[in-house]
């Protein structure tokens, strides 16, 4: 890995934690953000020379605070500036300083970060969108495309959000028992699109560690609410999710499909974890989405070969999340499922009303793509699997889909059939906070 790119993962795993303990010193959002870019911009000049420093996330917070402090001195002029040799040589006082910082107190900072941006000032959709650019740094894009909306409409909601934050005085202070369960619901669907953003990026991402991040997160979580079964089943999700990745990509990055994922590379210890959750949660008899969605994720891990996924249920599964949480990405989940059992022909006639909704939505061209590729209804798959690559938030989502285009021109309908039928490993399924928020893809 090159020093630029070693770098860049390096600042994508720190933020959540350096942005969350800067915030705790100048209780200031802007301030904190601009004292980690800072710190962002000093690593890229000093790492590559003088090497990696033992303690990255410590290294940004000393960095990031110190900077900070010499430019409101230098703002206000009541303090004159330290030496300069006091504050360039920062290989000198970084190991004893990067002692005093605690690893676990910064840690926690973040779950901390997460109730403090989902404070109930705050409109739902804005406490989630302010937490996603806050904690973990994604752009207004990456948001946007998580809401389904456009980038305008985004910038304009965290904007909002950051000016009511700071005309409500809001207090940059853990919340007390009764806080924290009133704003449970927004942190968690915060800690879901999370987990989402990193898997939907690929495995060779740097913003592919933020599913480590978001497991974290939510088990920390869960041990703030230990008898919550949709913690419970938000954990288990990822969990269960998580533990396909080393089978999701080939050595070239490429995507590969779940009915051809070597089962054998899933890991085991995180599929028994979650396969305890998601039971665990069952038995409270409270189902909720995350727990469905669970349900449905350890359907596919309990099946060793792809012919034994037990389709009829997962169907079930999601008529009852479509109950429960009516989106038309839940419904366009579904109709992979249908597709299973019933044929291409049911399932594109299911997916067919979500048009006018889903008309900005890459997965709902590529699955449509493939049900009319299964019905041999050539040109109008490649008329969808076009709207598809147009609509492709990355090269790698875009290479899934000219793989299909290939096997048309070759005219393979035949290997089309047997491998492209309504696979869900390239369809995301919709969050709890807001119809139409993707989750990781089953």
């Amino acid at each position: 890995m090159s020093d630029i790119a070693w770098i860049e993962s390096a600042l994508v795993a720190a933020r959540p934690r350096a942005v969350s303990a800067l915030l705790r010193y100048f209780r200031d959002l802007d301030m904190a953000e601009e004292a980690f870019q800072d710190a962002c911009l000093r690593a890229l000049k000093s790492w590559p020379q003088n090497g990696p420093p033992r303690d990255p996330t410590a290294w940004l917070i000393l960095v990031g605070r110190n900077a900070a402090l010499d430019g409101a001195r230098r703002a206000s002029k009541l303090k004159p500036l330290p030496d300069d040799a006091q504050i360039s040589d920062l290989d000198d006082i970084e190991a004893p300083l990067a002692d005093r910082l605690d690893e676990s107190h910064y840690r926690d900072d973040v779950l901390r970060l997460l109730f403090i941006c989902c404070h109930p000032d705050l409109p739902n959709t804005q406490q989630i969108a302010l937490a996603l650019r806050v904690v973990s740094g994604l752009s207004v894009k990456q948001i946007a495309r998580a809401f389904l909306v456009s980038e305008e409409a985004m910038e304009q909601r965290i904007t909002r959000a950051k000016a009511r934050v700071a005309k409500a005085n809001v207090p940059f202070e853990t919340p007390g028992a009764i806080e924290r369960a009133e704003r449970l619901a927004a942190v968690a669907a915060m800690i879901y699109l999370l987990f989402n953003e990193g898997y939907s990026a690929g495995e060779i991402s740097a913003r592919a560690q933020l599913c480590d991040e978001a497991i974290r997160l939510a088990r920390l979580l869960l041990r703030l609410f230990p008898s919550e079964p949709e913690i419970m089943g938000l954990t288990a999700l990822m969990l269960l999710q998580h533990a396909r990745a080393p089978a999701r990509f080939d050595a070239n990055g490429e995507p590969i499909l779940l009915e051809d994922q070597d089962r054998s590379r899933w890991d085991e210890k995180l599929i028994a974890e979650g396969l305890a959750l998601i039971d665990k949660a069952m038995r409270r008899r409270q189902a909720g989405p995350y727990q469905i969605q669970a349900a449905i994720a350890a359907l596919h891990a309990r099946a060793k070969r792809p012919e034994e996924t037990d389709w009829v249920e997962i169907d079930a599964l999601y008529a009852a999340l479509e109950r429960l949480q009516p989106s038309p990405v839940v419904t366009l989940n579904r109709a992979v499922a249908v597709g299973k059992i019933r044929g291409p022909a049911a399932a594109l006639d299911m997916i067919e009303p979500l048009a006018p909704r889903l008309s900005g939505y890459f997965h709902y061209f590529g699955a449509r793509g493939a049900f009319l590729l299964q019905l041999d209804r050539k040109e109008e798959a490649r008329a969808a699997f076009n709207q598809a690559i147009a609509l492709a938030a990355d090269a790698t989502q875009a290479a899934a889909i000219r793989r299909h285009l290939d096997r048309l021109i070759r005219d393979t309908t035949s290997a089309c059939h047997s491998r492209e039928s309504g696979n869900p490993e390239n369809l995301p399924v919709a969050g709890p906070a807001q119809p139409g928020f993707p989750l990781a893809r089953e």
